[in-house]
């Protein structure tokens, strides 16, 4: 899953009905503690939408599984609201790829017969292709260099307000899954300056296309060239000499205004 830039996935168990969302693992240890994502709202709504189109789950008039009754929850749960589980697979997508996964209790039978898989089936039918159909919901794109236009690999993307950053893929293609609203998304790679722009994610069930261009910063360029043992253009010259002088000046500033600090020390130290 770290090779591969999958955005969304579910796994399915036995033995309950229910459809849980991360973090699956509580602060601390807790045996049960609500433990939301920065992504919470997304993942609350990938949970319903299973939930809400399972024939089982979404009978009001089915049993109760175990002793616990998530219809009162909507059948869906926060892992961690449930009982922590350290290591899952949830918790791994969502912190270490840039994937969003949730969990699918399907079945009060941990291990149906096989006679009984066409039902199951049946029953989990229609929520697998609404829940895949999710998968066009928020923003994509591709970051490329503004010179050569080639894609640019593992630059990062990141949301106001969503501590969750995301990174692209070997060709430079991303995608982010967001509930609709306006969003504020900034890119950086090494060696470029950031790019920001503001992208609107609407109701409609295909996704925002939201590209970037990125510029390679002086330092970067200068490095390519050595490397290459060519020459410095002059445009080049010119912006390495402005970066220099920009940092001498802020240098000189920060010198005068120690200087004067102390200046003004010494003297309230000769007054009293």
């Amino acid at each position: 899953m770290q090779d591969i830039p999958f955005v969304l996935s579910a796994n399915l168990h036995g033995g309950e009905l229910v459809v849980t969302y991360p973090f699956d693992c509580t602060r601390d240890w807790a045996p049960q503690e609500d433990t939301p994502t920065a992504d919470d709202a997304f993942f609350r709504w990938l949970a319903t939408v299973y939930a809400s189109t399972h024939l089982v789950l979404a009978n009001p008039d089915r049993r109760i599984c175990h002793y616990e009754d998530f219809q009162m929850h909507n059948n869906i749960i926060n892992g961690g609201a449930w009982h922590t589980v350290p290591g899952s697979m949830n918790d791994f997508s969502y912190l270490h790829t840039n994937c969003f996964e949730v969990t699918v209790e399907l079945s009060c039978d941990k291990f149906p017969h096989a006679s009984e898989l066409p039902v199951e089936w049946e029953n989990n039918k229609e929520s697998l292709l609404v829940y895949m159909e999710q998968v066009h919901r928020g923003i994509k794109g591709v970051i490329r260099d503004k010179i050569t236009k080639q894609g640019i690999a593992n630059a990062v993307i990141k949301v106001e307000d969503h501590d969750h950053d995301i990174r692209s893929a070997n060709d430079g293609d991303y995608w982010r899954l967001l509930n609709p609203g306006e969003y504020k998304v900034v890119v950086w790679a090494e060696g470029y300056f950031p790019s920001m722009r503001r992208c609107h994610v609407g109701m409609e069930p295909h996704p925002t296309i939201c590209d970037f261009t990125l510029t390679k910063t002086p330092i970067q360029r200068l490095k390519e060239i050595r490397a290459r043992g060519e020459k410095i253009p002059k445009d080049l010259q010119l912006r390495l000499r402005a970066l220099r002088m920009r940092k001498l000046r802020a240098s000189t500033k920060a010198i005068n205004r120690r200087r004067e600090s102390q200046q003004l020390q010494m003297r309230r130290a000769r007054s009293s």
